[in-house]
């Protein structure tokens, strides 16, 4: 096998290898197959070695007319003697037949996720922490920026890719290797003399800011849906079920993790092993920095905090790790994170634009929602015109008015928020905003409970809310109805006749089919969602029945303490309230719905059907049981929005960490985690005296936090 070196060396020998194939091609116009199996893979060498010039250092030795002579060569070659066509052949990168679905991929060790520090002080007190665990020892730090992209594991078996799967939960992800067979940045075949027998190498795939905004163009010539920004279009160009979709988008890789490796010696630290991965041809990130201190990792994030628009691709932040690994081994890790390796995660990113209006909407428990209409505003790639405004209380508490120029943050680079309003640039003649006094729906007057931040439209018969709920009932935390979304649920209400939810396992295909939009396959497709929903866990039917207050969480816990729905909504208050996380709001709430005669009714129409009603083998294990951590034993309400972190990704690191998560605050409460716009769970809380912990508060007690790895 040719080698053509480390990844930087220079590139003479490659040079004149490609003068030497290209004399023996003039040399003989029609090669036999003796011929033809010398020079064929001498071609492929010559062309892999083109490409990762091309690609992965932009620095091409040869004119574009060059390579694709070359090129086809190959392919005359290969078409003329079959037998010589290879996997791992440039020839090769062409996309195959659409898959139905992708098939579960288990990893070889897990793929885990970093805890985040969010300022100077996280990353100080993360570095003391590395020091303590190694006995005073202050080890070198390897830097690296943190790729706003989807996370990948390579798996290479003599040199050759083989497989490449997708994070998933960690543990099993999914099958993606055709679609990253077409990314010109992955060899199909490493080089070198030191490949291993069997090798995985985990990196991201990103798309940079150029190749989107020229996919967007594309996508918007033809009349097709654009991406919001480049990380949105990277994991929809990866995830498409057509590898030729996949083929058609600028996609790019770079390497930044060596996983397990059989047949090989490792190198001793993580700086080295970078290096063994571009000796082989894999692209690695150029931008990483050896930190002998502290002070160097600080001066690379503020360096790179203040230059990250300088680059043609997006970071989140920086990654730092300890470098040598019988370092890291002996640091091990707690949860699902390493102790030996953090992301810095850069500030939100935040910019001034003009609030045109105030919308309110109507949610599934009949909460009435404000939100922002912004004047598009470009934030951290992405165009924001909307953002939440939380709640009534909120609006009133910074005096926003229609027509002000506000401050706008996507917090944790995610979720747009109106801050506040800029006084100076208030124009004259603005009003106070007032919180309407009927539903936007169906007209029923709006009442809110003492303490409460949230304003309710109770009339049963809103159709805004059976919309939402139809929604929430198909979403994938609940029932999982495959393509049943918001734009679906309203048409399925306002014009295939669904008044309750018994009615969508009603619909024949005929019905559907004759809808606006609808055809054959996407009726019947749907039919078998709903049908396949009829098996899902009994804690997914209680969350998706919209009853106000019960979340995930505690939808687990009352099944958890309850067998069947029948004996749920025959419990009594006094035996709701003794539930695990289950507090006297909740069990007020969950009592109240269930002797409602047009409730009762619902669950026996939706039992006839054939939904499952009972409890599952492993539902009540696997909420019953503990688990060792800074949280064990504790309970946990969460109330406001926090500024970073989903309400979900919350309740998850509180569960990991051992804790209980629940929906109201009681005796029983250990800690309140709050948020902007706080509600009356706040003020009970005050009220008696538990602690109120805010989300760096939440971080801290847990010791670290929960993000995508790389």
């Amino acid at each position: 096998m040719t080698n053509f070196g480390p990844l930087f060396a220079p590139t003479t020998s490659l040079l004149d290898e490609t003068r030497a194939v290209q004399q023996r091609l003039a040399a003989a116009e029609t090669p036999s197959r003796d011929e033809a199996s010398a020079l064929v893979p001498r071609l492929r060498d010559v062309l892999h070695g083109h490409l990762r010039l091309y690609h992965q250092h932009d620095a091409p030795i040869v004119a574009d007319a060059e390579y694709d002579a070359l090129f086809h060569a190959l392919v005359a070659l290969e078409t003329a003697h079959p037998a010589l066509v290879t996997a791992d052949s440039p020839t090769q990168r062409v996309g195959a037949a659409p898959l139905e679905a992708f098939e579960k991929a288990a990893h070889a060790a897990p793929l885990l996720s970093l805890g985040n520090a969010f300022g100077a002080d996280d990353l100080r007190a993360w570095y003391d922490r590395l020091v303590r665990g190694l006995d005073g020892v202050e080890p070198v730090l390897d830097a690296e920026l943190k790729m706003d992209g989807l996370a990948i594991a390579l798996t290479y078996e003599n040199g050759r890719l083989v497989r490449a799967a997708t994070r998933g939960n960690g543990m099993v992800g999914e099958d993606v290797t055709r679609n990253v067979a077409t990314i010109a940045d992955v060899p199909l075949r490493l080089h070198g003399a030191s490949v291993p027998r069997r090798m995985e190498v985990r990196g991201e795939v990103y798309m940079r800011k150029s190749a989107f905004d020229a996919l967007n163009e594309r996508l918007a010539r033809e009349g097709a849906k654009t991406y919001a920004n480049p990380r949105n279009a990277a994991a929809g160009s990866l995830r498409q079920l057509d590898p030729q979709v996949t083929k058609r988008r600028p996609l790019a890789f770079y390497a930044y993790a060596l996983g397990p490796v059989d047949g090989s010696d490792v190198p001793a630290s993580h700086a080295a092993a970078m290096t063994w991965l571009g000796t082989l041809g894999l692209p690695v990130n150029d931008r990483s920095r050896r930190c002998e201190s502290l002070d160097d990792a600080l001066d690379f994030a503020e360096t790179w905090t203040a230059h990250r628009d300088d680059l043609d691709y997006e970071i989140d932040g920086c990654v730092f790790k300890v470098d040598e690994f019988g370092f890291q081994q002996t640091l091990g890790q707690v949860s699902n994170a390493p102790r030996w390796a953090i992301a810095y995660k850069f500030p939100a990113r935040e910019a001034t634009t003009r609030l045109l209006g105030i919308a309110v909407n109507v949610g599934r428990t009949g909460a009435i929602k404000p939100e922002a209409s912004l004047e598009p505003v470009r934030i951290g790639g992405v165009t924001v015109s909307a953002a939440t405004l939380h709640n009534a209380d909120y609006i009133a508490s910074r005096d926003l008015r229609i027509g002000d120029t506000v401050l706008v943050k996507r917090a944790g680079d995610v979720i747009p928020a109106v801050l506040h309003p800029i006084l100076e640039l208030r124009p004259e003649g603005t009003e106070p905003w007032a919180m309407p006094t009927a539903c936007p729906a169906c007209g029923t007057p709006l009442e809110r409970e003492d303490g409460d931040a949230e304003w309710y439209c109770i009339s049963a018969e809103c159709p805004a809310q059976f919309i939402r709920l139809v929604e929430h009932f198909a979403s994938r935390a609940a029932m999982d109805i495959d393509g049943l979304g918001e734009k679906l649920a309203r048409q399925l209400v306002e014009e295939a006749g669904v008044a309750r939810l018994y009615d969508l396992y009603d619909l024949p295909v005929e019905r559907l089919e004759a809808l606006e939009r609808f055809g054959r396959k996407k009726a019947e497709n749907l039919v078998a969602g709903l049908e396949a929903s009829k098996a899902r866990p009994l804690a997914r039917l209680v969350f998706g029945l919209g009853i106000r207050h019960v979340g995930q969480t505690t939808a687990e816990a009352l099944v958890a303490r309850f067998a069947s729905l029948a004996a749920l909504m025959d419990a009594s208050e006094e035996a709701l309230v003794a539930a695990d996380g289950v507090g006297a709001v909740v069990a007020q709430s969950v009592f109240d719905w269930s002797r409602r005669e047009p409730n009762r009714h619902l669950v026996r129409e939706l039992a006839a059907r054939g939904l499952n009603t009972e409890r599952l083998d492993g539902e009540a294990v696997a909420v019953a049981s503990g688990i060792d951590g800074p949280l064990a034993g504790a309970t946990v309400v969460l109330t406001g929005t926090l500024p970073t972190l989903a309400r979900a990704d919350a309740e998850a690191m509180i569960k990991r960490a051992g804790g209980k998560v629940a929906g109201s605050v009681s005796k029983k409460t250990t800690y309140v985690v709050a948020g902007e716009a706080a509600g009356s769970k706040l003020a009970k809380a005050q009220e008696l005296g538990i602690s109120v912990l805010d989300e760096a508060g939440l971080r801290n007690l847990l010791g670290g936090g929960d993000h995508a790895f790389g």
